[in-house]
């Protein structure tokens, strides 16, 4: 089993990769960003944490690793529901909460295995992303020199603003 230490560098690692990832996206002007890419990329190294765990201590068997492929695959259309596209293609909203319903998902598979110290580094790390990545991204936008507009309120396509949000 890994440590407290190996868990936090691996999840760390993933969420700064996928944040990185969905930066990039941002800056281009393309309807995804940091904080959606960082949830998804927490998210899977969280159920691949597990699954090393489980598999190192011979724990993790056939059925099991069923359940939770049929979780992961059933909370995509869960996700695909709150994905929205308005007006022209480059309106996006529901992305960010699509990935927190995938995440709530690991959440609940780590939950139901009782990988707290997992389920706690993974909980500490996706509420800073949730609530400081947006700040990070239109900072690192700023210095970066995305597309000016990206982010102006008429134009806003944070992938946070779900369809209960109009123009947010």
């Amino acid at each position: 089993m890994a440590d407290s230490y190996e868990i936090i560098l691996r999840l760390g690692a993933a969420t700064l990769a996928g944040g990185l990832i969905g930066l990039d996206r941002d800056l281009r002007g393309k309807p995804i960003g940091l904080k959606t890419l960082g949830l998804v990329s927490l998210s899977t190294a969280t159920v691949v944490l597990l699954a090393v765990q489980y598999a190192d201590a011979g724990k993790l068997g056939d059925p099991a690793s069923r359940v939770i492929q049929g979780i992961l695959t059933g909370i995509g259309f869960i996700g695909a529901g709150v994905i929205v596209r308005r007006g022209d293609r480059a309106r996006v909203h529901g992305l960010t909460s699509a990935a927190c319903a995938f995440f709530a998902a690991v959440v609940g598979i780590l939950c139901g295995a009782g990988q707290w110290p997992i389920v706690g580094t993974a909980l500490v790390m996706a509420l800073v992303l949730l609530t400081f990545g947006q700040r990070i991204e239109r900072g690192l936008h700023r210095l970066l020199g995305g597309k000016d507009d990206a982010h102006a309120p008429e134009n806003d396509q944070s992938s946070d603003a779900g369809p209960h949000q109009p123009g947010r």
